[in-house]
């Protein structure tokens, strides 16, 4: 069986999950309703981030937490599903179409993430797009 490309990836059939946390886990305490989105869950969040505007990971997760009735969102699978998203846009991109027309990934991947060292776009790309929107 082929493997998925990140365009599949995103464009899962997958839907979100409510755990109850049984022991604390990274900022989340115990007791806590913590959210597991999808791929699908964080790329329509971040097509919804205005051109020019920068919104920082901890602001969807909890965003996204309050969105679906739970106390905080999964840090560890928010940035999985990030990084798929990420890169379904930027192949597209290789595809041929414009930056305007993929979901501009660039507005919550700061190049001096963690996780911009691992696109294939590479900082470079992101210091670009920013620029482009007089994002800092």
């Amino acid at each position: 069986m082929a493997k998925k490309s990140w365009i599949e990836k995103r464009d899962c059939e997958k839907s979100f999950k409510i755990k109850i946390i049984e022991k604390k886990f990274a900022d989340i305490p115990i007791g806590s309703k913590m959210l597991i989105a999808s791929p699908p869950i964080i790329n329509e969040y971040i097509q919804n981030i205005p051109y020019g505007t920068t919104i920082d990971l901890t602001t969807m997760r909890n965003d996204l937490a309050k969105a679906y009735q739970a106390d905080k969102t999964c840090p560890v699978t928010t940035g999985i599903f990030l990084r798929v998203v990420a890169e379904a846009a930027y192949h597209e991109i290789q595809l041929g179409k414009s930056t305007e027309e993929v979901t501009p990934f660039w507005r919550i991947v700061h190049p001096d993430m963690k996780i911009a060292t691992k696109l294939a776009c590479g900082k470079t790309f992101l210091q670009k797009q920013r620029t482009l929107e007089n994002i800092k």
